[in-house]
């Protein structure tokens, strides 16, 4: 089978769609490594489900294709999804029949599963004690996790999944986020879309950030929140020590708030800015390093005044 071995899951090439004069994606080339738990950040509308739909084929693109196992899905599709799983939006169930029943049913659609694997995706979601209970008396959480359950019933190699925390309540965003970041730690592949920092921060280890249709970027979480840091210090000089500190040129920039100064610049570079204040004339009377988020780099990225929106 050709791809089979590929470290490469789902890629992405050159990928666009236009519904008339709206151009939705445009030239969308991101990279997704087996097991990564990949999040694809982006403010409401910015083309994340349209990029889902593109990758599922659910719709056609304009331009450009896509690959998952190293398969061209235009003459592999059913083959790649075949070790593929997804949850879109809120998943639908039988209200009348317990959880475990909607997924037998789902099961029987999709080739069937033996009783032994309803029980190992049944506790996997947490849903153990409630999975012979009506759909109807479930959560909003529970559905999502009965849905995820159905994504996973044939052990996928890939899970894709779409905005999976919207309209979850704290405590219910939590156990989601535990949930996915527990199917990375055993070497699942998850591809999540989400409009909310604060989530794809806790749960992912790698980030693509997108607006208006296109990638800005991509990368490990690590390495962007490196991107972000900066130290914070108070200074004897500030308006001197705003010329020293910009002018050395692994310094991304210096803010100053009265005699406050925010320095972009690696921690572990903390006594060569010393130093150079130093030479100056110029002392510290304080410096602390800023932890830095992932809202800060999506912000410096994108441009935008509002996160989580």
């Amino acid at each position: 089978m050709p791809g089979a071995t590929t470290d490469v899951v789902l890629r992405t090439v050159g990928l666009s769609k236009r519904y008339g004069r709206l151009l939705a994606l445009s030239d969308l080339n991101l990279e997704v490594r087996r097991g990564q738990v990949y999040g694809f950040l982006g403010p409401n509308g910015a083309g994340k489900t349209t990029t889902i739909a593109l990758t599922l084929g659910l719709i056609a693109p304009s331009r450009g294709h896509v690959e998952m196992f190293g398969l061209d899905t235009r003459a592999h599709l059913a083959e790649a999804l075949r070790r593929a799983g997804a949850v879109l939006e809120s998943p639908s169930f039988y209200p009348l029949l317990s959880g475990r029943d909607n997924l037998r049913v789902w099961a029987a659609l999709s080739g069937g599963v033996s009783e032994k694997r309803l029980d190992e995706v049944i506790d996997l979601v947490g849903l153990q004690a409630r999975g012979r209970d009506k759909v109807r008396t479930y959560s909003l959480g529970m559905k999502q996790r009965l849905g995820l359950a159905a994504a996973l019933m044939h052990d996928p190699e890939l899970l894709v999944l779409d905005e999976p925390t919207n309209g979850l309540d704290p405590a219910g965003m939590r156990e989601f986020r535990q949930l996915i970041r527990g199917l990375g730690q055993m070497g699942k592949t998850v591809f999540v879309s989400s409009h909310l920092l604060g989530e794809v921060e806790q749960m992912c280890d790698h980030v693509g950030i997108v607006k208006q249709g296109s990638l800005l970027t991509q990368g490990s979480v690590e390495m962007m929140l490196r991107r972000s840091e900066a130290l914070e210090m108070r200074v004897t000089d500030p308006d001197v020590a705003v010329q020293v500190l910009a002018a050395l040129d692994w310094v991304r920039g210096v803010k100053r708030e009265g005699d406050c100064l925010t320095v972009e610049a690696p921690r572990e570079r903390a006594a060569e800015l010393s130093r150079a204040l130093a030479e100056h004339q110029i002392y510290l009377f304080e410096l602390r390093p800023r932890d830095s988020s992932l809202e800060e780099f999506f912000l410096e990225v994108t441009g935008d005044n509002v996160a989580n929106r």
